[in-house]
């Protein structure tokens, strides 16, 4: 019987303790495992060259999971090519392959229907004035677009009368911010980037236009961000000086970050007034030791799997990350919400950088 992910709309993102969310994605996990084993032929080898029967999981813990990387070897889909509305790529230096994800408009309409429950979950739901903190050049092709163009795309859906804070050249246009600002004045905004970008481009321009006597008043902004934090590390920026910089510059106080991929494209980790990473009810992460893969405890650090109940055009619903993090407790997060929070402790030795920030500014 399938299991629908309709069910799964009923609930407040972060609502269900640990024996009913296990119960609820077991049960869509295991649907999604057959189902892309029936329609995918890659993804029925790979179960069958392990010898994995699905049959005899009971929950998604014990679920094979596929590596991130595999998406940039294989093409992976379940659903017919003349289904596929729009090919999604992952960020990379120059050099590197892309991972290739293709999504139907099935599973495009469940990435939006997430995005929309777990960040309207932290900003309200009411749309508010959009300032983009990027550049218009990045949205092209809207049928074949970046990790970087989807969750520009994707976090628009938030916002209304959106405004590129960056021309073509990266550079701050400071009279069309002003004047966005001047309209909206007193008004909530939202301010959606990405991390590196966000510090290279806006926070370093607007600290230069502070020292000249010009200040931007952004005391009620609402920032999220994400993507990779590898350059700033390099920079020696931390986040907890991420956030006060951008206070002390512009006077944003109301700071998200998120840990997502586009491999599970809508299924992000929204970060917490504590500086936790959250699951929510439509996915959860799994810490596995690096040796054998058997699951580290609560504290001990290994590599992060993510599991999603989103993808049916593509067999992305278990990966194995190139991410290093631990798990920090469950159902009991200081900020209220239920599920497993946890941080992310950087890249696995040898991985490729890939985070939207890190490899735009590995450019530079």
């Amino acid at each position: 019987m399938e299991v629908m992910f309709e069910d799964f709309l009923n609930w407040d993102p972060y609502s269900l303790e640990r024996g009913e969310k296990e119960k609820l994605l077991s049960d869509r996990l295991k649907w999604l495992s057959k189902f892309h084993y029936e329609r995918c032929n890659e993804y029925r080898k790979i179960l069958d060259a392990y010898g994995v029967n699905l049959n005899h999981l009971d929950s998604y813990y014990e679920l094979p999971f596929l590596p991130v990387r595999l998406f940039k070897e294989v093409k992976l889909l379940s659903v017919l090519e003349s289904e596929i509305v729009k090919t999604m790529t992952s960020s990379g230096t120059s050099g590197q392959k892309v991972s290739q994800i293709f999504v139907d408009r099935k599973t495009a309409g469940n990435q939006q229907k997430t995005l929309v429950k777990l960040v309207s979950s932290f900003t309200g739901s009411s749309r508010m004035p959009m300032l983009i903190l990027d550049s218009p050049s990045v949205i092209k092709n809207r049928t074949l677009f970046s990790a970087r163009g989807a969750g520009i795309l994707g976090f628009s859906i938030f916002g209304k009368d959106r405004l590129y804070g960056l021309d073509e050249n990266m550079h701050l246009n400071i009279q069309a911010v002003e004047n966005f600002l001047e309209k909206y004045q007193g008004k909530r905004i939202f301010l959606f980037g990405f991390t590196f970008m966000i510090w290279q481009h806006f926070y370093k321009e607007l600290l230069a236009l502070k020292r000249l006597g010009i200040q931007l008043e952004l005391s009620n902004g609402v920032l999220i961000h994400g993507g990779g934090w590898k350059r700033l590390e390099k920079e020696a920026v931390a986040q907890e000086e991420f956030r006060d910089a951008l206070k002390q510059v512009c006077g944003l106080r109301e700071i998200y970050d998120y840990y997502g991929m586009v491999e599970q494209t809508g299924c992000i980790y929204m970060q917490c007034e504590y500086g936790h990473y959250h699951a929510s009810i439509f996915s959860d992460v799994i810490v596995r030791n690096p040796i054998d893969f058997t699951v580290c405890k609560t504290g001990e650090k290994g590599i992060i799997q993510v599991v999603s109940a989103i993808p049916e055009s593509y067999p992305g619903h278990s990966l194995l990350t190139e991410d290093e993090g631990m798990i920090l407790g469950e159902d009991n997060c200081p900020c209220g919400r239920k599920g497993k929070y946890f941080s992310v402790t950087g890249r696995i030795k040898n991985a490729e950088i890939r985070g939207c920030s890190d490899t735009y500014g590995n450019q530079f």
